[in-house]
């Protein structure tokens, strides 16, 4: 099964993105630069509010 993009909320700064669920690499976020999620090799370990995801 594909993975998903998720609309994401930093926990710092309360800016809202876009994400793909597996990520590849460390994602932070786009206005503070505060890391969002982490790579486990499958679903990301997010360390921030998960909104939904993103039809």
């Amino acid at each position: 099964m594909p993975g998903k993009f998720l609309r994401v909320k930093c926990e710092k700064c309360k800016n809202e993105q876009v994400v793909f669920e597996k990520p590849a690499g460390d994602i932070r976020c786009l206005k503070c630069g505060e890391i969002l999620a982490e790579p486990t090799g499958g679903k990301g370990n997010f360390r921030c509010k998960i909104l939904g995801a993103v039809k």
